[in-house]
Formats: structure tokens, C-alpha cells, sequence
């Protein structure tokens, strides 16, 4: 498997595990909405530990409501916040 798929496989099992959802991870398409009746149908409480969880696992910062909006529309929107994250921080030079 290719590291993105990996990613988004790991956000899906993180997702399930810390909402205690009802699906698996095999459940939950890349580009789902992941708030709303078309998708997982998650609510603002959902979208709190998802935040908290995204710390705690991935070292992701979420600094306001409209940034988590844009982050977390989707799998695919949170890997690809994720792998920007990454290469941002391999840009920088190690602090002194």
C-alpha cells in the first residue's frame, strides 16, 4: 500500500475508534462528508474529538471553527492537511 492510503486507512480506524461508531473503517469512502445527512452524519460533538483526536494522534493543531470546516469535510481533506503538515515541517530546520 502507498503511504496516502496508509494515512487515510489510519484516519479511518482513528475516526471509528475514538467516535465509537457503529461502522468499520472498510465503511467510510475517501471523499465521504463526513457532517450531514449524505455522509457519516457526524454532529458538533463528533467534530470536538475529532479535533482532540487529531492532536493527540497526528500532532494537528485546529486553531478555529472555519479551518476545521475546510479540514474536516472528509477523509481525504484531513490526509491531505496531514501530509502538508509533514512536508512543512521536513522544510523547516531543526531548532537549536
Amino acid at each position: 500500500m502507498s503511504q496516502p492510503t496508509d494515512l487515510k486507512q489510519s484516519l479511518k480506524v482513528m475516526i471509528v475508534d475514538s467516535l465509537m461508531l457503529q461502522v468499520g473503517p472498510e465503511a467510510i469512502a475517501d471523499d465521504a462528508p463526513l457532517f450531514g445527512p449524505t455522509g457519516l452524519g457526524l454532529d458538533s460533538v463528533d467534530a470536538l474529538q475529532l479535533v482532540v483526536s487529531l492532536e493527540k494522534n497526528y500532532g494537528l493543531k485546529i486553531a478555529d471553527t472555519s479551518e476545521a470546516k475546510k479540514i474536516l469535510q472528509s477523509v481525504n481533506t484531513i490526509a491531505a492537511t496531514l501530509t502538508q503538515l509533514d512536508e512543512t515541517r521536513r522544510a523547516q530546520p531543526p531548532r537549536s
